[in-house]
């Protein structure tokens, strides 16, 4: 059979091969490309009025501005969706546009989020001044106990928001439970999935909706920024109507719509979603947020290896936390391979702890700041994700405009390393960690 009348799969029951396949109605035409091609436009010719107003009028697929969405960023979303599990995602321009369109969905000001204390630095900061100045007002809990979440909750909370594995204190979510408590007040559960992606699948535990920071281990190799949110498109949001307004009520900020009531018709997966067509159509067109089409395709490259990727960081990881917790230097490690999270481990993770180990010296923050200069297979950089093995100080980059309680509720403390831990040889690694300890003495 040509390649051209060759049908394309149209469902990936398992991830390693979504993230190969998925989306890959492309591959049609006279030319086929084995890979996705980049689609580097800013418009789309449209074929007549009547199809322009049924695109506009969210009756009809199509494409007209990249703003909107465009080709390649549609076979990201369609990859991502697939090794989730999910009918749809919506791909933006980075991670924190991601949590931002992700949240602000759902809020408006006077609402609230109930969120966990153990953050990145830049959500902390994103959800405590930034929200706040938009009127929707974050209230902190400690996850350790998933019922503050709902004690948290009144009856403007519109979501509940965490991270499957918090960076940096690496102390594993309990979703199950905290989906539980979620759904009884009416509330979605929003997870941020940056450091498991193909490890974890919070979805299959209650999770309703993912965000990452695809520029970190879905892109992998530190080349591109971009953001990814993923709706798995079971939460009821018309039982919880009057909780869910923007969602379930007219919409002034596209002629009136209900979102609830529309897209149905539409062809794509977004009809499937009414969380993520109203992200589009109001949010993302709105804010601008969108994803350059070349970083789409970098990310598509490395999406494609992530299933291969994941496995060896979280080796690597492995392998380091153990290091790190025997040296006679090391105060205290911190990776969920050790002792204390091995239900959680086992559950939610497989066995396989992540790719990022934190952990301080018994010489504190002057052993920190030697260890970090003395480094030199380890690159000393604040990101994450990446296929090189990185080394931060947090305290003074990552999470520096956190006050110091702040810090320590996320596991920031002023001598602490993070470390995240790419595919070099294991041997490599600790013979650097090694030599770098000797000098920070």
């Amino acid at each position: 059979m040509p390649v051209a009348d060759r049908p394309a799969p149209k469902e990936y029951r398992r991830p390693e091969s979504a993230v190969l396949h998925a989306g890959a109605e492309l591959r049609t035409g006279p030319t086929a490309p084995v890979i996705t091609p980049i689609f580097q436009t800013a418009a789309y010719e449209l074929p007549g009025t009547a199809t322009a107003a049924a695109i506009f009028d969210l009756t009809e697929d199509g494409h007209a501005y990249t703003r909107l969405n465009n080709p390649t960023c549609d076979v990201l979303e369609a990859r991502i969706a697939a090794a989730d599990g999910a009918p749809a995602a919506l791909a933006v321009s980075s991670g924190q546009a991601a949590t931002t369109i992700a949240l602000l969905n759902l809020c408006r000001a006077g609402d609230n989020i109930v969120s966990s204390d153990e953050l990145y630095g830049g959500t902390w900061n994103l959800l405590a001044n930034t929200f706040a100045r938009f009127g929707v007002e974050t209230r902190f809990v400690s996850p350790a106990d998933p019922k503050n979440f709902a004690a948290a909750t009144d009856e403007r909370t519109r979501c509940w928001f965490g991270e499957t594995l918090p960076n940096p204190k690496l102390r594993i979510f309990p979703i199950e439970d905290v989906a539980g408590l979620a759904h009884q007040a009416g509330v979605p559960l929003v997870l941020d999935n940056t450091l498991l992606p193909m490890v974890c699948r919070p979805l299959e535990f209650g999770a309703d909706v993912l965000v990452y920071s695809a520029t970190k281990y879905i892109g992998g190799h530190g080349s591109a920024l971009g953001g990814l949110i993923v709706d798995g498109g079971t939460f009821d949001w018309t039982r919880h109507a009057a909780r869910h307004p923007l969602l379930t009520e007219p919409d002034p900020a596209h002629g009136g719509v209900v979102w609830t009531e529309t897209g149905a018709g539409l062809g794509s997966a977004l009809g499937r979603s009414p969380y993520l067509l109203k992200a589009r159509e109001t949010l993302l067109r709105d804010l601008g947020s969108c994803l350059s089409p070349f970083n789409a395709f970098l990310l598509i490259q490395g999406i494609e290896t992530l299933p291969l990727r994941m496995r060896a960081h979280g080796e690597n990881a492995a392998a380091v936390a153990r290091f790190l917790a025997a040296h006679p230097a090391v105060a205290s490690v911190r990776h969920p391979s050790l002792a204390g999270q091995e239900e959680l481990l086992g559950r939610y993770l497989g066995g396989n702890g992540g790719p990022l180990v934190q952990f301080e010296l018994t010489g504190g923050q002057p052993a920190g700041r030697r260890f970090i200069e003395a480094l030199r297979l380890f690159a000393h950089v604040t990101n994450i994700g990446d296929v090189r093995s990185l080394a931060t100080h947090p305290a003074s980059t990552t999470h520096a405009q956190l006050p110091e309680a702040d810090q320590l509720a996320a596991g920031v403390t002023p001598g602490s390393i993070r470390l995240s831990l790419g595919l070099e040889h294991a041997d490599d690694l600790l013979e650097d960690l090694a030599q770098a300890l000797e000098r920070a003495r």
